[in-house]
């Protein structure tokens, strides 16, 4: 008995200090969320950084279950998508133009879609001097289709158990309403993810067309007013309003919708590009051409 005692003695020792010196697993969502083991050491400041970041993705996931598809879901209008007879031209344009590695696909309208095709199965398939028929029905992948009301956290999940990375919206009468893909649900969560295709960080507007800009909404008001040659505020407002999203926000008291146009009282249009529940994210402003010179909106 005493030598089995002894044997489960050193048993356990050699168990405790197994786990005393390994390094505990963490898996992607415990990196994600900042947590480490217990015995790596981290300096003062990143510990703050974590523990903020922390902080504000736990805020953004608890927002995701009362947040609907419809608050962050890109207007029909904004969506680019290919007929299920298009040319590979047309559909290698399609993507050019839109800078997405995935599009839906449909047949005669958009409130008809098939599907979606990948760029990278038109790049294995038909590119890298590949000459074969090209055939848009063939490799045309699964779609998944939502209601408007769905929570964001519910399809987040559907996403990642279907293994699907785009979502269209349909309306109760079957039509499509608006589309969402598995970045905007992670941009939700962790903020704007910026690529290559993005507009850079740096270049906070740049003008379209005369009189027409695309900005973004944290763009200081005062220094576009100042490169767009406008007043856009009445001098007791200069001090309130720092953005052009703060200006539109004031306009009309609230969050604007994506494609939404809001004018205001000397003929200015602000066009929402992209938004989502809590923020406006960029804008196209139109200026009117026949503002007298230094003329201040209402």
């Amino acid at each position: 008995m005493g030598d089995t005692k002894d044997g489960s003695s050193i048993a356990a020792q050699r168990a405790q200090t197994d786990l005393d010196t390994s390094t505990p697993h963490i898996g992607f969502w415990g990196r994600l969320f900042g947590q480490q083991p217990a015995n790596t050491q981290i300096n003062d400041d990143a510990l703050a950084v974590s523990a903020v970041g922390t902080k504000d993705m736990l805020l953004n996931i608890r927002n995701m279950h009362e947040m609907r598809v419809d608050d962050v879901a890109i207007p029909t209008a904004d969506i680019t998508s290919v007929p299920d007879d298009a040319t590979l031209d047309e559909v290698v344009a399609a993507f050019r133009q839109s800078a997405n590695s995935r599009l839906p696909v449909f047949s005669e309208t958009l409130d008809n879609p098939l599907g979606l095709v990948h760029l990278k199965d038109i790049a294995l398939n038909y590119g890298f001097g590949g000459n074969g028929k090209f055939d848009l029905k063939a490799i045309i992948r699964p779609l998944i289709y939502v209601p408007p009301s769905m929570p964001l956290g519910a399809l987040l999940q559907k996403m990642q158990s279907e293994r699907v990375h785009m979502a269209l919206v349909i309306d109760e009468y079957g039509g499509v309403e608006g589309l969402v893909t598995l970045e905007d649900l992670i941009e939700e969560i962790v903020g704007e993810i910026e690529d290559e295709h993005d507009i850079e960080e740096a270049q906070l507007w740049s003008e379209e067309a005369p009189e027409v800009f695309i900005a973004q909404a944290r763009a200081p008001l005062d220094e576009f007013e100042e490169a767009a040659g406008v007043d856009l505020l009445p001098d007791d407002l200069d001090e309130e309003v720092d953005t052009l999203g703060g200006l539109v926000f004031m306009l009309i008291g609230r969050v604007p919708s994506r494609g939404e146009c809001i004018r205001d009282g000397h003929g200015h249009e602000f066009e929402v590009i992209d938004a989502d529940a809590r923020r406006i994210k960029s804008l196209r402003v139109r200026l009117n051409a026949k503002r007298p010179i230094g003329q201040a909106a209402e």
